[in-house]
């Protein structure tokens, strides 16, 4: 009886949600907790293909500006903080990204993003950034996206003009917690840069990483600010512990973990793209579960310092699960 109940209620939700275009909040969140995992995750993977159908957002990233970070983020392999032996360098130059952008496009990915390392860009990378994305909508039919942490109005609105269509920049966790994670920078510089962007019409992407000492409570509250800004891309990241920074010894969280929260991410933003991000590799699946469970979009190919997925494998899996690659 009490599983028939629960399942029920997971029931209810998805029907409530779909029909009477409600909004769940933190208590509904809870109780979803609660529910078999099988049960939730195909309750989830309707709610999916009522607001999405089968479209897939797949994107990749070049990391053109590694390491020497001012910020303090306890996770991160590149800050000037920990010691790790992740690569160094400036910004990239136009040749080497324009050329790696054709090689994505050639491969049938439609979303590029540059990810350049520090708390924002001088002067003069944003004016060599906004040449490479001028050269890459002049080269190729990419999209392309930028995640350069903590930029202002007047930043964005030169590189909207440049031809940039997204900006990314994960909360990470939730406000509460948000100090246990970094103290270089806040919350709230997070929010107004993503609230910036938003001004001058670019799209947002943001999310966070699961498996930083967290509570479940935390990573619904930093959803529920995700929601509020209206933003419908949402990178989920698995913590990937690297040894140096302060996060390196943290346990490795669950498959089972991973797709419960994808499952309820689809319950909050019903027409999201819930992006599987960095640390998927770690997943025994490689993530197929969990696009059975919600998730309906992926970066592909390598993270930022570490190893991820093929674009070939991930494109074999796509078409497996029934998938169509959305143009960006």
């Amino acid at each position: 009886r009490n599983e028939r109940k629960k399942m029920f209620f997971c029931e209810e939700l998805k029907n409530k949600i779909i029909h009477e275009n409600y909004r769940i909040g933190k208590e509904d969140a809870f109780r979803l907790k609660e529910e078999p995992l099988e049960i939730l995750a195909n309750a989830a993977n309707d709610l999916r293909i009522h607001f999405c159908g089968n479209d897939f957002d797949l994107c990749t990233i070049i990391n053109a500006k590694s390491g020497r970070c001012s910020e303090n983020c306890r996770y991160c392999a590149q800050s000037v903080h920990y010691k790790t032996e992740s690569p160094t360098y400036s910004l990239l130059g136009e040749d080497v990204i324009l050329e790696e952008a054709k090689r994505q496009e050639k491969r049938g990915v439609p979303r590029f993003s540059l990810v350049t390392s520090g708390r924002t860009l001088s002067a003069e990378d944003l004016e060599k950034i906004c040449e490479d994305i001028k050269k890459i909508k002049k080269e190729t039919s990419l999209s392309v996206c930028l995640s350069s942490g903590l930029l202002t109005e007047e930043q964005f609105l030169k590189l909207k003009k440049a031809g940039l269509s997204r900006v990314h920049n994960n909360l990470e966790t939730s406000r509460h917690n948000f100090s246990e994670v970094c103290t270089t920078h806040s919350y709230d510089d997070k929010m107004e840069c993503l609230r910036a962007a938003a001004r001058v019409g670019l799209s947002l992407c943001s999310g966070g990483i699961m498996g930083l000492g967290e509570s479940f409570e935390d990573r619904i509250d930093m959803l529920m600010d995700i929601r509020d800004l209206n933003i419908t891309s949402i990178p989920v990241n698995v913590l990937n512990a690297i040894p140096g920074t302060p996060y390196g010894e943290l346990p490795k969280l669950t498959d089972d973990e991973v797709c419960q929260m994808v499952s309820i991410y689809r319950f909050i933003i019903p027409a999201a793209f819930i992006r599987l991000a960095g640390g998927r590799g770690l997943l025994s699946d490689k993530g197929r579960r969990a696009f059975q469970s919600g998730a309906n979009a992926a970066i592909s190919g390598d993270m930022l310092t570490t190893a991820g997925i093929s674009v070939e494998t991930d494109l074999i899996l796509i078409k497996e699960l029934g998938y169509t690659i959305r143009k960006a």
